[in-house]
């Protein structure tokens, strides 16, 4: 007899914004991946396009073989979490072929640079859809359908604390930080906690030169943050031995000011 779909050892984890190997949602699932967990992972194609850096070609099938190296199961979803009925979508497609979500960790992001005089009305609305809006639904989904062993549960959201020149993309990230805290309490009964963690500047792929000399005159450890040390923190916190971090804004930039 075949076995259940989603029959498996392994708890499962939702990583959003999993759109190219070189971000850090690629190194959070392939980094719980080899810690036990089993990988769906969201990507959105149309808005790499739009992006200066465009669209990576076989990202996702990239980092799906990456994930599937450490023996885990994998599952790559696009998700266009403007949508607002893509959160249900999406938790009705893991769980059918994954398992109940365990740990929720939201990496995408709509990011465009623009400050307080030019930020058009679409821009500003586009960022809150995305970024505030589409974690809370995300959450909600995630604790409507949680059934896992109390104390358990993880929750975990990418920030930011950029806002000059900045203005949607920071502002949204604000309204998340408030998002994800309310969880740690407001999902207290399901034993599931929830944190924001700011990586600071991290070496993905967009920085310009002068952006990286500036970085490293104001970080103590003289190097740039890489998606690696932002997976290790969120891979503790996802571990039982991260259980008594919640409701925290953690700072994890190397001091960088």
């Amino acid at each position: 007899m075949m076995p259940e779909p989603h029959a498996s050892a392994r708890p499962v984890a939702l990583v959003t914004g999993v759109g190219r190997t070189a971000g850090i949602g690629a190194a959070v699932a392939e980094r719980l991946a080899a810690s036990g967990w089993d990988i769906a992972h969201t990507h959105w194609t149309p808005y790499d396009t739009r992006m200066p850096w465009g669209v990576e070609a076989d990202a996702v099938d990239a980092v799906g073989a990456a994930i599937r190296a450490h023996g885990a199961r994998q599952l790559a979803v696009p998700a266009d979490l403007a949508d607002p009925a893509t959160p249900a979508r999406l938790f009705d497609r893991v769980t059918a072929e994954l398992g109940p979500v365990t740990a929720l960790v939201m990496s995408h992001a709509e990011s465009v640079d623009s400050g307080l005089l030019d930020t058009t009305l679409d821009s500003f609305d586009r960022h809150f859809a995305v970024n505030a809006r589409a974690s809370w639904l995300l959450i909600r989904e995630f604790g409507l359908r949680y059934t896992g062993p109390f104390g358990s549960g993880r929750i975990i959201a990418l920030t930011s604390d950029h806002t000059v020149g900045n203005l949607p993309y920071g502002a949204s990230k604000g309204a998340l930080d408030r998002i994800t805290l309310a969880a740690a309490h407001e999902l207290a009964h399901l034993g599931i906690t929830a944190n924001a963690v700011d990586p600071g500047p991290t070496d993905t792929g967009w920085m310009t030169g002068d952006v990286r000399t500036d970085v490293l005159a104001r970080t103590p450890l003289a190097r740039l943050g890489t998606p690696r040390d932002a997976a290790r923190l969120i891979d503790f916190l996802c571990s039982p031995a991260g259980q008594w971090i919640n409701g925290q804004l953690l700072q994890s930039s190397g001091g960088f000011k």
